[in-house]
C-alpha cells in the first residue's frame, strides 16, 4: 500500500512477483499461463491478486510442451507455468505474497478499429452470445465486446476483418455459437439547434373514466455535453405539482427512443410552462403521454438535427502512399490536421466522421499493399450535414414502418 516502485532483478531468492499472461478456456476448464519474475512460485500456496484484492489458492503447477503436459512442484524467476481454475485473475493480474503485494506493468495493447454487430441465429445462441463473448474477449485482450445502447446492438471489436472473422468462427467451433456478422450502425444523437415550443392535449373518452392532459413546452439547446435538464414555469396552479414528475417521466421515453431517426436525444432542455387538466379525467398516464407528445412536437420546432461521432486517425504510411492517403481522406469528408515524416513513413493525422471509416481498415490494407497502419478514438459529436441527414431519417421511418 505504500505505491513505491521497487526494481526486482529476477533472482530466485527474492520477493514473489508473478504475472498473467495469456487465458485459454478449453476442455480443461480456465488455464492461466504465469511468467515468474522474482522468486519462487510453489505449488498448492495461496496468492494475493492486488487488482481484485482476493486471495488466489494456487493448484498444481504445470509446464505445456505441446499436448504435453509437465507436473511442478515449483517455478523459479524465468519459468513460464500454467495453473487451472483461478477464479478472480485476469490476464495482466500480478499475483505475490500478502505481506509483500506488487503490481506489475500492464501490457498495453492497441484501441481496436475495427468492429461488427452480431445477431444470434436462434433463442438458444442469444443464451450463449453473452458468455462465449466474456471466454473470447478474455482470450484476446485486442478484441473487446461491448453492447451500443444507442443503435441496441452487440459489437465484437478488433484490429481488422481477419481477426474477428476468426474469433466469430473460433466461437462457432468452441462453445457453439452461432451469430450473424453486419457493419454496425453509426451511434448518433439527436439535439436541438434553438429555443422552440409547442403544445399537445391528450384527451381519451372511453366508456368510463376518460384521460385528459395539456402540456405547453419549450425546448432549449444546451452546451454540448451538459446532457438534459428538466424545469417547470408554471404558475397559478394550471397544472398541479403532483403530475409534473409525470410529465418529466413521458419526456425521459423520448430522450431514449428519440424523435427524428430512433437515437438518443441529448443536451436539451425541457421547460413546461403552462398546461390545463381535469379535476376527474387527468392522471399519471394522461401526463406520461402529453408531456412525450409536447417534447416530441417542442424538439421539431427547435430545429432538431442530428449528430454523429467524429474520429480522431492516425495513420502511418510509407511516402509513396501519401498522396493516395489525403486524397482518399477528403473524399471521406476528412479534415487533415497534420502530417510529418519519420524514417521513411508518412504520419498523417485527422478527424473524420466515423459513418466514413467502418471498415477503413481493409480499405487502407488494400491501396497501401498491406504496408499502412492506423489508429482511431472518439474526438467529439458534430451535426450532420442535412442531405445526409435526411437520408438517415428517411431510412429510419422506412424501417420503423415496416416493423
Amino acid at each position: 500500500k505504500t505505491n513505491a516502485d521497487e526494481e526486482l532483478t529476477g533472482a530466485a531468492d527474492g520477493p514473489l512477483a508473478v504475472q498473467t499472461f495469456k487465458t485459454v478456456n478449453d476442455q480443461y476448464g480456465r488455464v492461466s499461463y504465469l511468467r515468474v519474475w522474482s522468486g519462487t512460485l510453489k505449488a498448492d500456496v495461496r496468492l494475493w491478486n492486488p487488482r481484485a484484492e482476493q486471495e488466489e489458492r494456487m493448484g498444481g503447477l504445470s509446464l505445456l510442451r505441446g499436448k504435453e503436459q509437465i507436473n511442478l512442484t515449483e517455478a523459479v524467476a524465468g519459468d513460464i507455468a500454467a495453473v487451472l481454475k483461478l477464479s478472480q485473475t485476469q490476464t495482466g493480474d500480478t499475483l505475490s505474497d500478502k505481506a509483500r503485494a506488487f503490481i506489475l506493468p500492464m501490457i498495453e495493447y492497441p484501441a481496436p478499429v475495427y468492429s461488427v454487430a452480431l445477431t444470434p441465429a436462434s433463442q438458444s445462441d442469444s443464451a450463449k452470445l453473452g458468455p462465449s463473448l466474456t471466454r473470447i474477449t478474455e482470450e484476446d485482450l485486442t478484441l473487446r465486446h461491448r453492447y451500443e445502447a444507442a443503435t441496441h446492438q452487440s459489437l465484437l471489436e478488433g484490429m481488422g476483418d481477419t481477426h474477428v472473422n476468426i474469433a466469430v468462427k473460433r466461437m462457432q467451433s468452441r462453445f457453439g455459437l452461432n451469430v450473424t456478422t453486419a457493419i454496425p450502425r453509426v451511434p448518433m444523437r439527436e439535439t436541438v439547434t434553438r429555443a422552440g415550443s409547442d403544445m399537445h392535449r391528450h384527451k381519451k373518452q372511453t366508456g368510463g373514466a376518460g384521460q385528459f392532459a395539456e402540456v405547453h413546452m419549450r425546448v432549449e439547446p444546451r452546451e454540448r455535453g451538459a446532457g438534459f435538464e428538466y424545469k417547470s414555469e408554471v404558475f397559478g396552479g394550471a397544472i398541479s405539482q403532483s403530475f409534473l414528475p409525470s410529465i418529466e417521466k413521458g419526456i425521459k421515453h423520448v430522450l431514449v427512443t428519440g424523435v427524428l431517426a430512433g437515437y438518443p436525444v441529448v443536451d436539451v432542455k425541457a421547460i413546461v410552462f403552462d398546461g390545463k387538466e381535469h379535476p376527474v379525467d387527468s392522471k399519471d398516464i394522461a401526463f406520461q403521454t402529453a408531456g412525450r407528445e409536447a417534447f416530441k412536437k417542442a424538439m421539431l420546432q427547435a430545429g432538431a438535427v442530428l449528430l454523429e461521432p467524429i474520429m480522431d486517425l492516425v495513420i502511418t504510411v510509407p511516402e509513396e502512399y501519401t498522396g493516395d492517403v489525403t486524397s482518399d481522406l477528403s473524399t471521406r469528408r476528412g479534415r487533415m490536421s497534420g502530417m510529418e515524416q519519420v524514417r521513411g513513413n508518412t504520419i498523417v493525422t485527422a478527424q473524420v466522421p466515423l459513418a466514413e471509416v467502418q471498415r477503413y481498415a481493409t480499405e487502407l490494407r488494400s491501396f497501401t499493399q498491406g504496408r499502412g497502419v492506423y489508429t482511431m478514438a472518439l474526438s467529439h459529436y458534430e451535426e450532420v450535414p442535412s442531405h445526409i441527414a435526411s437520408e438517415i431519417i428517411a431510412q429510419a421511418q422506412k424501417e420503423k414502418h415496416e416493423e
